[in-house]
C-alpha cells in the first residue's frame, strides 16, 4: 500500500501537464511491455480466446474508470482527499461481493466499513460540520467517488471471473486490455500531445507509475484477491491516507490541517478492526487459496 499511495501525490504533481487519458495509455503500454517477457518466461503468453478477452476486458474497464477519475479529479482536488476517498473502496467491494460472491456481511464487517467511511468524510470536509452539512465537495471528489465504485466492482470481478488460469497470466491480459481501453479513449490526443514539451518530472512520474503502482503491485493484488477475498484485500487501502500524508510531507508539501487528523485516526482504527481477524475469511477461501497455489 505504500507503493500504491505514491500514485496520489505523483499524479497530483504531473496531471496538469498531460491529458489523463494519454498519461494512462502510456503508463499501461509501458507496464505491459515490461511485464510481457516476465509472464512469457514464467507462464507463457497463451491466447485467452475471445471469451477470455471479454472477461479481462470487463475487469480492465472498471480499473480504467478508477484511474481516469483519479487523475481527472486531481485537477480540482488534492492528493489527500483522493487518498482518503479511496478508503470507501472496501465498502463498495463488500457490497458487490455480497451480490456476486454471496459473501456474508457480518456486524463486525459492517461496523468496520462504516467506521472507515466516517473517517473518510471527516478528512474530506476537514472536520467541519458546517462544510459537511453544506456538502462542500470539489468536482474532483465526486468524480473520484464514482471511480471508487468502479474499483469496488473491479476487485470483486477479479475473483468472480477467474477461471483457474495462472494469476500472472491473468494479470498480464488485464493490464494489456487496460492499455487498449486507454489507447482508444486517448485517440487523437496521442498524436496531438507535445511530448517534447513535457518535463523530466512528468516522464519520471509516468515511468514510476508504470513500474511501481502497476507492474510491482498488480500481480500481488490479483493473487491476494483470489486467495483471501476482495473485501479483505481492499481493506488495506485504509492505510493509504496515512502514507499519502507522509509522502506529501517528505516531498515538502507540508502537513494537512490538524482537524483532519482525527479522521485519519478513525480510518486507521477501521483498518485495525478488519486486519486483526475480527472479520474472518468467507467459507471456501482456504480451499481456493490452496487451489491457486
Amino acid at each position: 500500500m505504500v507503493v500504491i499511495a505514491t500514485t496520489f501525490p505523483v499524479g497530483d504533481m504531473i496531471t496538469d501537464e498531460i491529458d489523463p487519458f494519454v498519461l494512462q495509455a502510456l503508463r499501461f503500454v509501458i507496464a505491459t511491455a515490461i511485464f510481457a517477457p516476465i509472464v512469457a518466461w514464467k507462464n507463457g503468453l497463451l491466447w485467452p480466446g475471445l471469451s477470455g478477452l471479454a472477461r479481462f476486458g470487463a475487469i480492465a474497464f472498471c480499473m480504467d474508470v478508477f484511474f481516469w477519475t483519479m487523475y481527472e479529479g486531481l485537477r480540482t482536488t488534492d492528493s489527500l482527499n483522493t487518498g482518503v476517498i479511496s478508503t470507501t473502496i472496501p465498502g463498495f467491494t463488500a457490497l458487490f461481493s455480497a451480490v456476486l460472491l454471496r459473501e456474508r456481511l457480518g456486524r463486525n464487517r459492517l461496523f468496520a466499513l462504516a467506521l472507515g467511511m466516517v473517517g473518510s468524510a471527516w478528512v474530506i470536509f476537514r472536520g467541519s460540520p458546517e462544510r459537511m452539512l453544506a456538502l462542500e465537495l470539489h468536482y474532483g471528489d465526486v468524480l473520484f467517488l464514482v471511480g471508487c465504485v468502479a474499483m469496488g466492482l473491479y476487485a470483486t470481478l477479479v475473483r468472480f471471473l477467474h477461471r483457474g488460469e495462472p494469476v500472472m497470466r491473468m494479470s498480464f491480459w488485464i493490464m494489456a486490455m487496460a492499455g487498449i481501453w486507454f489507447l482508444l479513449a486517448a485517440n487523437v490526443k496521442l498524436w496531438t500531445t507535445d511530448y517534447g514539451a513535457l518535463g523530466t518530472g512528468v516522464w519520471g512520474g509516468m515511468l514510476w507509475l508504470a513500474i511501481g503502482p502497476t507492474v510491482i503491485t498488480f500481480f500481488m493484488i490479483q493473487s491476494s484477491t483470489i486467495t483471501i477475498g476482495a473485501t479483505r484485500v481492499q481493506a488495506y487501502s485504509y492505510f493509504i491516507p496515512v502514507f499519502v500524508i507522509l509522502i506529501d510531507w517528505a516531498l515538502g508539501r507540508g502537513l494537512p490541517p490538524l482537524m483532519t487528523l482525527p479522521g485519519v485516526a478513525i480510518v486507521l482504527l477501521a483498518s485495525v478492526v478488519v486486519q486483526r481477524g475480527v472479520i474472518g475469511l468467507a467459507p471456501g477461501y482456504g480451499s481456493r487459496a490452496r487451489q491457486v497455489e
